[in-house]
Formats: structure tokens, C-alpha cells, sequence
């Protein structure tokens, strides 16, 4: 029997709930009905406290490796930050620092962003597009940003929001033709 691919959502926020948790929940779920993968979300608190200090990925503690082999080794990944100050966060950019370069190079990364408001909304392409270019990374071109607005009580409210997504979660489609044939049937 073939094992199934696997999703792997990391969302860049310590705080829980969180919103950047949620809308990467929130589409890893969709994409891993849609195409039968195997799913996994995680958060800077499932990395923990040695993250602040890991030089390399050797540095980690046994949860911190295990949430960054899982990120590595997925088939395809939906990365979230929230934003502060027009940019991802820190402890989120020294998690994906601790990443080889080859570890990511080839690899559908959908991606994603929360803000306060519309005034973020150019991070995904300014910030994360670029990050994930530096990896070699296949970032879809439709990436996602939502704002406070777009929330009620943590879940994705909005309309254009799920449309937008819904657009993305497509896109995954081109890197695994077989799963394609499958969601259609």
C-alpha cells in the first residue's frame, strides 16, 4: 500500500488561539479533504523554548526537531505569519534560518499572512514570497492574507476570503496530477 503525501501547516505565532493558526488550519483542511493528504498543523509553541537559542537544527530539543522534520520532509506546506510592523515575526523567521536550503528546494509552499488590517496586506509578496524564493521553494501563485476582519470567534468568516483560498487550494493540484484525478472523482 502507498503511504499518503503529506500536508504540513506551520503557523509563525506563539499566541493561542490564534488567528494565523487558524486560517492555516483553516486551509490545510480544505487542501487535505480535497486531495486526501495526511495533515499536520503546528505552531512556534509546539517548536518551544529552544528555539531562541539553536544555532543549528542540532541545537533543537526532540519536540523542536520533530516539528522541523515534519516541515522539511512534508510534500507540500502551508506556511502562515502574522505581521508586525509590515513583516513576519522573528522566533518565525529563526525557525525557517534553521532550515538547509535544499531541505525546501523544489517544494509547493502555499502561503499565507494575518494583520490588523489591509495595511499588511503586501507581506505575503514583500516578506514571504521572497523567503521561500531564497529556498527554491515553488510558493503557488496565489497566496493569502487575511485581516481582523475576516475572523469571528477565530474561524474564517469572510466570503472573498474563502473564495481567494479556494483559488490557491486549485493550484496544489498542477504539483500532484494523481491526487488531481482523485479530488475530481
Amino acid at each position: 500500500m502507498m503511504s499518503r503525501l503529506k500536508l504540513v501547516g506551520f503557523a509563525g505565532s506563539y499566541n493561542r488561539p490564534s488567528k494565523t493558526f487558524a486560517l492555516v488550519d483553516h486551509i490545510a483542511t480544505i487542501a487535505s479533504e480535497r486531495y486526501g493528504f495526511e495533515k499536520r498543523v503546528h505552531d512556534l509553541t509546539d517548536v518551544g523554548p529552544t528555539l531562541g537559542q539553536a544555532q543549528r537544527q542540532g541545537d533543537l530539543d526532540a519536540a523542536a526537531l520533530a516539528v522541523l522534520k515534519e516541515v522539511v520532509d512534508a510534500d507540500v506546506l502551508v506556511i502562515g505569519s502574522p505581521t508586525y510592523k509590515g513583516s513576519y515575526p522573528g522566533m518565525f523567521k529563526h525557525f525557517i534560518d534553521l532550515i538547509d536550503p535544499e531541505q525546501l528546494r523544489a517544494k509547493p509552499i502555499l502561503i499565507s499572512a494575518t494583520g490588523g488590517g489591509d495595511r499588511h496586506a503586501l507581506m505575503v509578496e514583500h516578506q514571504l514570497r521572497p523567503l521561500f524564493g531564497f529556498f527554491m521553494a515553488h510558493t503557488l501563485p496565489t497566496a493569502i492574507y487575511a485581516s481582523d476582519r475576516d475572523f469571528v470567534d477565530y474561524k474564517v468568516n469572510s466570503d472573498a476570503l474563502k473564495q481567494r483560498i479556494g483559488f490557491a487550494i486549485d493550484e496544489i493540484a498542477a504539483f500532484f496530477p494523481a491526487q488531481k484525478l482523485a479530488a475530481a472523482e
